[in-house]
């Protein structure tokens, strides 16, 4: 049944593309990316066995975490945009985008947005349906991403809200407001509960920033995201969060454009588990990560060289051959094609 979904969509999708381009009035997009990848330990055990049983090592981090030559997603986003209203579809294929959609079920387990906006003037706009979560540095799409890993920060916050949403924008202030399912329960609201979302943000020419915070009974997470293009070349990224009493974080992002081709960047992190659930530790625990990747781009493909070290203050990796280390290296070289 979800096959037979899935082939109708795009069926649909390719019929009415040509004459929905032709048409003056509201216009339709398609948009997209692919993604693959290859990664490898460095200091640990590559066993792909180890890996089905559970026991390979690799970082506790959503989606690039599969051994060898492996599949990311192919993603699919297609819009009609009016002068006043307008739709978006987000389709994802493949592990990533089943990881991100991991509470969706049935043939909805490929929507990672859909949702339905109104410019009700230039400076206010509402947002109703499924949309990807405005907490965060990172995003899901690799191809909006410096880093081809992500963060823990990224990786235990939300990844998408289904809700009610306004934006308002005051010159080189913005805000929003919103009122959403619980966290991740994208397809409908599971319990009757509700959270609330709240951004505030400023643009200061060179760079921008972001307060961010959901709220809701026995729970709260406060997020901090920030930018600044040092020169035209250097950019300079920032990420924390406080989620209640279950994690904090603090990541910086350092970026230099080498060529018009070739950017160098490095990601550094600090994690703190506060019940220990989620590095594998009886007590509260913390990470480092260390990333470095390049981006060489050709046309509409970027190749992504990368190099991760993660390191525990308390827990082992399980670096296969019986051996437990609190460090563990890895390789990444992905390729994310984005059209």
């Amino acid at each position: 049944m979800k096959n037979f979904l899935t082939h109708c969509l795009l069926a649909v999708l390719l019929a009415y593309t040509p004459s929905l381009l032709a048409q003056e009035g509201p216009k339709f997009t398609l948009s997209g990316s692919a993604d693959t990848y290859f990664r490898a330990n460095i200091n640990a055990s590559n066993d792909p066995e180890a890996f089905i049983l559970g026991s390979s090592a690799a970082p506790a981090t959503s989606f690039a975490n599969l051994p060898g030559f492996s599949l990311g997603m192919f993603n699919l986003i297609g819009g009609v945009e009016g002068e006043k209203v307008g739709v978006v579809g987000d389709l994802v294929f493949g592990p990533r985008g089943e990881d991100a959609v991991f509470l969706s079920t049935g043939s909805a387990n490929i929507v990672n947005q859909l949702y339905a906006y109104w410019n009700v003037s230039e400076n206010v706009k509402f947002t109703l349906g499924n949309f990807n979560t405005f907490l965060g540095y990172e995003v899901i799409s690799p191809a909006s991403n410096f880093n081809y890993s992500t963060s823990y920060m990224f990786s235990y916050g939300p990844f998408s809200h289904t809700g009610l949403k306004v934006d308002i924008t005051a010159g080189d202030v913005t805000i929003m407001g919103a009122i959403l399912n619980p966290t991740d329960a994208t397809d409908y609201n599971l319990t009757g509960d509700y959270v609330f979302g709240l951004q505030l943000g400023y643009d200061f020419g060179k760079g921008s920033a972001y307060a961010n915070g959901i709220f809701q009974e026995g729970f709260y997470q406060l997020d901090l995201t920030a930018g600044y293009d040092i020169t035209d070349a250097i950019y300079l990224g920032l990420n924390t969060t406080i989620a209640d009493e279950t994690f904090s974080g603090v990541a910086v992002y350092l970026q230099a454009a080498l060529s018009e081709t070739f950017k160098l960047g490095a990601r550094a992190e600090s994690f703190t588990d506060k019940t220990g659930s989620i590095l594998g530790s009886e007590t509260e625990s913390k990470v480092f990560g260390f990333t470095i990747s390049a981006n060489y781009t050709i046309d509409n493909l970027t190749i992504i060289p990368e190099i991760r070290i993660d390191s525990l203050s308390d827990g082992k990796f399980d670096l296969g051959d019986t051996d437990l280390g609190d460090s563990l290296s890895s390789f990444i070289l992905a390729a994310v094609y984005s059209f």
